[in-house]
């Protein structure tokens, strides 16, 4: 054994900055300012990134299947001109073409834009800090 407490090896090391926490008041009630826990109901679930990835994907197979079934219904040949080109599609694919060009035009525009406000929100961030 040695004199020194904290080499002694009946005596637990001390913990250095551990803050104490004071012992209750016997005469005081804990948390009575808080509402009562509700008893009885369990806790919703939150909105994770996992679970609205799910959604999404069952959202996009049902649009999927619904777009298939079109296009087995829609059959029948369409013709097609575009300058010196002449060829037919059925109708269902012709539809689904025009509405994908459609969502990629629509996809262009908006990164075209979403650029331009980069752009101009990075020179506006620098002149801040500039200032």
């Amino acid at each position: 054994m040695t004199s020194d407490p904290s080499a002694s090896p009946d005596l637990p090391e001390p913990t250095p900055n551990v803050p104490v926490t004071p012992a209750p008041d016997p005469g005081k009630v804990p948390d009575a300012g808080k509402p009562p826990a509700k008893s009885g109901k369990a806790a919703e679930p939150k909105l994770t990134r996992a679970g609205a990835l799910w959604s999404a994907l069952i959202l996009g197979f049902l649009v999927l299947i619904v777009l298939l079934i079109f296009i087995a219904q829609n059959t029948e040949p369409v013709p097609m001109t575009f300058l010196a080109w002449h060829w037919s599609l059925p109708t269902g694919v012709a539809i689904l073409g025009a509405a994908v060009a459609g969502g990629l035009l629509t996809v262009a525009a908006g990164s075209a834009r979403i650029f331009q406000l980069r752009r101009t929100a990075k020179k506006n961030f620098k002149a801040a800090q500039r200032d």
